[in-house]
Order: C-alpha cells, then structure tokens, then sequence
C-alpha cells in the first residue's frame, strides 16, 4: 500500500478508476430511482467493486455495450 501512496502515478490512476466507476453507477442509481444503491455506492469506498456489481447485475437498464450495438447502422 505504501508503494501506491508514493507513487503519483499509480495513485492517479487509481483514482481515475474508482471516479469513472463511481460516477457511472450514481448516474445509473438515480436514473433508475434505485435510492438505496445510489446511498450505498456514495458511502461506501471500494474502489470500484461495489460499483460495478450493481452495474452488472442490479441495473436496471440495459447495459451500455448493449445499447451501443443496437445504434450501429448494420443491426437496424
């Protein structure tokens, strides 16, 4: 842990990915009007964990991937 904290980079970086993933999910929690995940994912810090289960299987939307996909001009 100490070699993380000493190194700007890599500390950097895993912000960045606990942010993206962090935000994602908030965004998706309040769209879907999911109060309780949105307060558990603003709580708790898990670097990302917590965030992504709900993304993979407590959202209830389909997943972004997915949506994606169905917009490319081959699968209308």
């Amino acid at each position: 842990m100490e070699q993380i904290l000493n190194n700007p980079i890599l500390l950097l970086l895993l912000v960045a990915w606990s942010f993206f993933w962090k935000g994602w999910a908030l965004w998706r929690a309040a769209k879907n009007d999911q109060r309780n995940w949105f307060i558990a994912i603003l709580i708790i810090n898990t670097l990302g964990i917590l965030e992504i289960i709900y993304l993979q299987w407590f959202a209830k939307k389909k997943r972004l991937w997915d949506r994606i996909l169905a917009k490319l001009p081959w699968k209308r």
